[in-house]
């Protein structure tokens, strides 16, 4: 049976300029799976697990910056979704969740694959729509456009993020054969037309006579996708002695003039006073660095922070000023508008970057093998330009500790909740929209935890996944409650004996072990290298050994201040 206004939603979705879809098999949500598979202008992956479809679906939106369908039937398959709704919400990475529904009057009446799916992800998406059941007035096809058109709208407008629209569907679910799609061109569009926020003169006078008072100024940017433009302006800041860069590795601004080492060095310092700002400027989302985050929450400075429009965080509890623009634009302005630093306060901060800079390679290289020292060569050989996917608890800690300069590296973390979950499905997502490579740094936990992001047809040629295998989730022994614990091992740990090579074999991907750092190197030299199959590089190491590894280095660390 075809249902037209169902046809109509991926016809508005294509006109809007959304162009792929991620679908789950299912019998409720044929027509709408039916409707995106069929269109001309859509690309539809079928991927049979829900919850990595939903990532999958998250990772391609966050390098197309438009939005991606995503397809299931009702029941507990729509509540899988829920993880990457979330993600995609705190990320505010646009996605479509059209989720299939039985009709009201069969809720809460023990028929199958049912549960309460209005509002299913609460406050996770920006909107929630209910799509008519029947159509037999012309009110109700209007209604249907209408929420079509809102729901595409809602999803890329700024602050980006899901908009769930729910659609209860009565049987017969499929058409008869001989029956014909129509994909209607005149189906109405509704525009939205909302200009830029900018910095007005009126907004600059004021702002231009607050920044006479700071001398100590410290710009802080949070995770974002690269852009040229404001690294440039960032380094021209940082040049220019006007304010110190303080940049996470998942800002994607990190250059040889800002301050890369912080989350290592600044338990170290030895005079906090001489580093503490008297202005903290920030943009884009959150930060890694739970050292940042404590150093600035004691700080008595006022904080500004930058956006186009959505809520505003205080992740710092020092928020004072909220300016709605583009970063790009306030930088410039600032870039005009910023005297010369306290030169004491730029030295400090300068002074603490340097040494780490100069001694760090030689603390590595005297450290026994393990997790960190693994990702240290890693990271030397890096492609270059790459999608850097980094998992959630140790990975991406490392690599913030370390570090990534080079701007032809883009750096990927589901940051928005902080969960593993996901993290395989993501890159995959990813990799599906780009010819670059896409690297997956990566602990066993994550990993196996999102086996199911490689269950499906498609190829892969372009991932490359260095999987950090130690047997347990390691993080908990440097968390100071956990570690202590008689309980830790079987608890928190959760110790386990898998190994991704029959993974590997399973998916027909290649495989690499490494363990020690002579192996490791020795795979590297190759590993990147073009293939028709994916690749998985295991690293094996200790847990206990790895926790031991961190603290040697920070001890190494608070020797130089």
């Amino acid at each position: 049976m075809i249902i037209q206004p169902i046809i109509d939603l991926a016809v508005i979705c294509a006109k809007k300029g959304i162009k792929n879809a991620v679908l789950s098999p299912g019998s409720r949500c044929a027509p709408i799976s039916l409707a995106f598979a069929r269109h001309p202008d859509i690309h539809c992956r079928t991927i049979a697990d829900e919850r990595s479809a939903a990532f999958i679906a998250l990772g391609m939106a966050q390098q197309l910056k438009k939005p991606v369908v995503l397809v299931c039937t009702s029941g507990s398959a729509a509540l899988n979704y829920g993880p990457a709704v979330a993600e995609a919400f705190f990320q505010q990475v646009p996605l479509l969740v059209i989720t299939a529904d039985r009709p009201v009057e069969w809720i809460d009446q023990w028929d199958g694959q049912t549960v309460h799916q209005e509002n299913a992800y609460g406050r996770h998406v920006k909107a929630y729509y209910s799509f008519p059941d029947e159509f037999s007035h012309p009110d109700k096809v209007w209604h249907a456009h209408r929420i079509a058109n809102e729901a595409a709208d809602k999803a890329a407008e700024l602050p980006a993020g899901p908009v769930h629209i729910n659609i209860p569907i009565r049987e017969p679910f499929y058409p008869q054969p001989g029956e014909v799609f129509s994909f209607d061109n005149n189906v109405g569009i509704s525009e939205e037309i909302k200009p830029l926020p900018f910095l007005s003169a009126e907004a600059q006078a004021p702002l231009r006579l607050a920044l006479e008072k700071f001398s100590r100024v410290l710009i802080v940017p949070g995770q974002q996708v690269p852009d040229a433009a404001i690294r440039t302006l960032l380094n021209s800041l940082a040049k220019e002695k006007k304010a110190v860069v303080v940049t996470d590795v998942i800002s994607n601004m990190q250059s040889e003039l800002t301050i890369s080492h912080h989350d290592l060095f600044l338990n170290a310092v030895s005079d906090p006073a001489a580093t503490s700002p008297d202005l903290v400027i920030s943009f884009g989302k959150s930060v890694v660095s739970k050292s940042l985050k404590l150093f600035l929450r004691k700080s008595d400075a006022t904080h500004w922070h930058i956006q186009e429009a959505g809520y505003f965080p205080d992740p710092f509890q020092q928020l004072n000023t909220r300016i709605l623009c583009r970063p790009v634009d306030f930088l410039r302005f600032l870039a005009e508008n910023l005297p010369t630093a306290d030169e004491a306060f730029y030295g400090h901060w300068q002074d603490a970057e340097t040494k780490i800079q100069r001694r760090l390679p030689d603390i590595m290289d005297q450290v026994g093998f393990g997790e960190f020292r693994a990702v240290h060569e890693v990271l030397q050989d890096l492609p270059s330009p790459a999608k850097v996917h980094l998992a959630n608890s140790m990975p991406v800690r490392y690599v913030n500790y370390l570090g990534i300069r080079d701007e032809s590296q883009e750096v990927i973390c589901n940051r928005g909740t902080s969960g593993i979950d996901g993290s395989n499905s993501t890159a995959v997502g990813c990799s599906f929209t780009t010819k670059e490579p896409v690297v997956l740094i990566t602990g066993d936990m994550a990993f196996f935890y999102d086996r199911n992001a490689f269950w499906h047809k498609y190829s892969l040629p372009n991932l490359r996944i260095i999987l950090l295998n130690n047997q347990a989730g390691g993080i908990f022994r440097l968390i100071n409650g956990s570690s202590q614990l008689p309980e830790l091992e079987e608890f928190f740990e959760t110790r386990q004996d898998l190994n991704g090579r029959l993974l590997a074999q399973e998916h027909g991907f290649e495989y690499f072990q490494a363990s020690d750092v002579s192996q490791l190197r020795g795979i590297l030299k190759s590993f990147y290298q073009t293939s028709v199959k994916p690749k998985i590089l295991e690293i094996t190491s200790n847990s206990r050994a790895n926790a031991d590894i961190l603290r040697q280095v920070k001890r190494s660390v608070e020797t130089l201040y």
